[in-house]
């Protein structure tokens, strides 16, 4: 009897631990079972609905979301296909330039490259207009299609002010031709994408999508590279992505329509997503004109000129007898004989602060009135300094001298 019970109370303990660990085991899972119906509505569901609402109320609003996102997806589907509709109507009239340097240098031909766009399609010719500044001073111009045949191309004429050239291949080469848009019509913020070969031949026929970030902005251009701008390029704005090769090529509208001519961007470390678009309207007159004369005539005075700016003020004073009052105007470092402001009496020295009665700050703004508001054969009102004494005097504007004003 001792002995069984010893040998009782020995096991006791073990059926008691035993106990003990199921007990223990049971409420941990509970316990478990409890925390996890408690938590997962907030982590799966995201604030969708609350942990106390009904089940019918639950299924209610998740299908409402589905709902809510199949629209969503709908709409991202819609807007993507119309953009794919845009890029498949213009791209294979988007082309690379390529050209080598004066030099002759094998090796460079690649890297003097560009992008253009065909628009026009007349008998046996097809036009291409790419940017002044892609095939500056070019030998042996070859235009890249979309099917990677390369074609040479023979330049038209060329535009340093707008910044615009047209060339010319065989139209047999040409399939399709892009069509100009309306960029008068366009709005900050409608969608906007550019097509061209950023980089070269690797990357040919890149897309970028963005936006119209501003309609009607005036970029001062530094045409002979003296550091002074020497005219306000009328362009649109835009944040989509455009890299160099890029220039030339098409800004186009969600219609698949060429809205721009990609020209330039602000290439600086800490800007992004600011590039500029030569508007079709702007575009269009140049490339007429290019196409019938090989370049654009605009009025002339027939003169070269500098900006009061740019010299030294003494020689306001000294050399140009100007009144203390006067700080702003142009004045004249030559007279070509025979020209508008020859015929007109205006002298080597002369200074001149208003056409029309609008007022003359800098050669800049002397061009941005010639060129943009007035016409060849118009005749204008001078007023000019010339010993001190304001002078007015009248002339008619003749053809544009690239050497001259």
């Amino acid at each position: 009897m001792e002995h069984n019970s010893n040998f009782n109370e020995k096991k006791q303990p073990e059926k008691n631990e035993h106990r003990k660990i199921w007990v223990t085991g049971f409420i941990g899972t509970v316990l478990g079972a409890l925390t996890i119906a408690i938590i997962m509505p907030f982590v799966y569901n995201d604030g969708v609905f609350s942990a106390s609402a009904p089940a019918d109320q639950s299924s209610s609003r998740i299908s409402e979301t589905e709902a809510s996102v199949k629209e969503v997806s709908s709409e991202n589907v819609e807007v993507a296909s119309e953009v794919t509709s845009s890029v498949n109507q213009v791209s294979d009239a988007v082309v690379g330039v390529y050209h080598s340097q004066p030099s002759g240098d094998i090796t460079a031909e690649d890297s003097s490259s560009g992008s253009g766009v065909i628009y026009k399609k007349v008998g046996d010719t097809a036009y291409v207009v790419t940017n002044h500044h892609v095939i500056q001073e070019a030998n042996n111009i070859e235009i890249g299609l979309a099917n990677e045949e390369r074609v040479e191309a023979e330049l038209v004429g060329s535009d340093p002010l707008t910044d615009l050239a047209v060339l010319s291949i065989p139209a047999e080469h040409v399939n399709t031709t892009a069509e100009f848009g309306n960029s008068d019509s366009v709005s900050a913020g409608e969608p906007a994408i550019a097509i061209g070969h950023p980089l070269g031949s690797n990357l040919e026929g890149t897309v970028t999508q963005g936006i119209i970030s501003a309609v009607d902005r005036s970029i001062p251009v530094d045409l002979n590279g003296d550091g002074q701008p020497d005219w306000n390029s009328d362009v649109l704005q835009t944040d989509a992505a455009i890299n160099p090769g890029n220039s030339g090529g098409a800004l186009i509208n969600i219609k698949g329509q060429v809205i721009g001519i990609n020209s330039m961007k602000i290439a600086q470390s800490a800007v992004e997503g600011i590039g500029f678009a030569i508007p079709s309207s702007v575009a269009i007159p140049v490339l007429e004109d290019l196409e019938e004369k090989g370049k654009v005539e605009r009025p002339q005075l027939g003169v070269t000129i500098g900006s009061l700016n740019e010299i030294p003020s003494f020689h306001w004073e000294q050399t140009l007898k100007l009144p203390e009052d006067v700080q702003e105007g142009v004045f004249l470092n030559s007279v070509q004989e025979g020209s508008p402001a020859d015929k007109a009496g205006l002298q080597q020295y002369d200074v001149i602060t208003s056409i029309n009665g609008e007022k003359v700050a800098d050669g800049q703004s002397l061009r941005d009135i010639l060129y943009k508001e007035l016409e060849i054969g118009e005749k204008v009102d001078i007023t000019f300094y010339r010993s001190g004494n304001q002078q007015t005097t009248e002339l008619t504007l003749g053809k544009t001298d690239e050497q001259q004003t």
